[in-house]
């Protein structure tokens, strides 16, 4: 008895190890794919987390109406945790742009995931707690639940995310959930009722999900093509964010987190308008700061100027510069811009950066994401202004994009209005850019904003350096109201949630 007891308490340990990490993870690639698919990662984690622990506690709560072998009732559960939690990306890939009320369905595997992982727990104390004292076996499921939890925790975006992906990860996990109840079936077969029969349930289970792991990446393109309607010809899972690139007979575009971010056949009017109002109105433009922008068209519009010295690029995400520093095609587009010797790139958070920073710029070019969620509207907020201003001189002209003044005008306003408190003088302007219609910008400064042209380059596409035009708002872009968006209240994620939320 001594001798069998011992191996099956540590066994079922060890289980409770793995059902914490594989849970957690089941939790966190909901979380990032909720992110992904429908923005405001704040909001879709709150929600998430709540639904997963909320369904832990009703599966706990219906443990104790489980009969019969318990040791077998395990088994099947996790082979069913493992099913439910491993496909869960892949099916939700598949539904995203087919299902009406895709929440819905996000939202009942999470539940479903939880029930099951909510079971496990509960129903591993009451097999062992005719083999181990109470208090023993209390500390010791939590102190395994805890640590598997905290395992998930760090790997998830520091090694699986990067390496596997949204869709490989849950499968990955799948497939260990499975592997433990094979391994219970073989090693525990004196203790089943049901042995053969939940060896093949196993097997089976198995031999599916790895099936679906090897055949994933095509899945994922399918899906991803089914979603752009497009030919997807590359994609990839940073720790930040999900990058997909497309391409048709007439362009390609560039997707981050289901967002578009350009069109390679207007996208020179956007960054025309972002760079070279700043640029021929700056005294000084030796030194030139560049925020976002990571896939170099912005630097590309900046090293047309001769006078440049060197140029200082923050840019988040590591493999996105990569990406249009070493695809071929990419270069093209961008003139190779980032491997320019004057350019230096630098893979940082932009507030982080900005705060340390030290170095003085005679021209800032603001190229963010729009602020679709709070780590992303910090950086329209007073508190990043702040931070910038120790980057100026008096003589610095700034330049930040502020989303579209037509569809989200508060959202617009909003970040001229933040950027106003700190520096006097802005200038709000916009232009039309086909594939995203009407896009703002504002250009700051602590002098007047007074048009006088210092250089020009020849030959632009877009921009005739007429700024006064494109300085002229209709009624329709105009709002009135609103609020400075400071860091502790994020009002500006608020407006843009509201007012594109109509849009799409």
């Amino acid at each position: 008895m001594d001798k069998k007891r011992i191996p099956l308490e540590l066994l079922l340990l060890f289980s409770v190890f793995v059902i914490a990490t594989c849970g957690l993870i089941y939790e966190l690639v909901a979380g990032a794919l909720a992110s992904y698919l429908l923005g405001d990662s704040v909001k879709q984690f709150s929600f998430i987390i709540g639904v997963y622990l909320f369904s832990m506690g009703v599966g706990s709560y219906f443990a104790k109406f489980i009969k019969g072998n318990l040791i077998d009732k395990f088994v099947e559960i996790e082979i069913l945790v493992g099913i439910v939690g491993g496909i869960s990306s892949v099916v939700l890939f598949i539904l995203f742009n087919t299902l009406a009320h895709f929440e819905a369905v996000l939202y009942l595997f999470v539940f479903f995931t939880g029930c099951l992982v909510g079971v496990e727990i509960p129903l591993l104390m009451n097999i062992l707690k005719d083999k181990v004292q109470f208090k023993d076996l209390i500390s010791n499921v939590f102190a395994f639940d805890y640590i598997g939890a905290l395992l998930a925790s760090i790997l998830f975006p520091l090694v699986l995310i990067p390496n596997l992906g949204i869709v490989k990860t849950p499968l990955f996990f799948g497939l260990i959930n499975i592997s433990i109840a094979i391994f219970l079936c073989f090693y525990l077969k004196k203790e089943l009722s049901k042995p053969i029969s939940l060896k093949i349930k196993a097997i089976g289970a198995f031999i599916f999900l790895l099936v679906l792991f090897i055949f994933s990446d095509k899945i994922l393109s399918y899906s991803e093509e089914k979603l752009y309607g497009e030919n997807v010809v590359y994609t990839k899972s940073s720790p930040y964010q999900r990058i997909v690139l497309t391409r048709n007979n007439r362009e390609f575009r560039l997707y981050l987190n289901n967002n578009l971010q350009f069109s390679s056949t207007d996208e020179y009017r956007y960054h025309e308008a972002l760079v070279h109002p700043a640029m021929s109105m700056s005294k000084n433009i030796d030194h030139v700061l560049i925020l976002g922008g990571g896939d170099g068209f912005a630097v590309r519009e900046v090293l047309k100027y001769k006078e440049v010295k060197d140029i200082t690029l923050v840019d988040l995400d590591g493999e996105m510069t990569d990406f249009f520093k070493t695809n071929e095609t990419m270069r093209e587009l961008n003139h190779s811009s980032l491997s320019n010797p004057k350019v230096k790139v630098i893979n940082k958070d932009a507030y982080i950066w900005v705060k340390e920073n030290k170095q003085k710029f005679g021209a800032i070019i603001i190229d963010f994401p729009d602020p679709s969620n709070y780590s992303l509207g910090k950086l329209y907020s007073l508190q990043f202004y702040k931070e910038l201003e120790k980057l100026t001189t008096l003589d610095t002209k700034i330049v930040v994009q502020t989303t579209s003044p037509y569809f989200a005008p508060k959202s617009f306003w909003c970040i001229e209005k933040t950027i106003n408190q700190i520096f006097p003088f802005t200038s709000a302007y916009h232009t039309y850019v086909p594939s995203f219609g009407e896009w703002g910008f504002s250009m700051a400064s602590f002098e007047p904003v007074n048009n006088r042209i210092y250089r020009r380059i020849p030959d632009l596409k877009f921009y005739d350096y007429n700024f006064s035009q494109m300085s002229y708002f209709t009624k329709d872009m105009k709002t009135k109201d609103v609020e400075v968006n400071r860091l502790d209240n994020q009002i500006l994620v608020r407006y843009f949630d509201e007012e594109w939320g109509k849009v799409q």
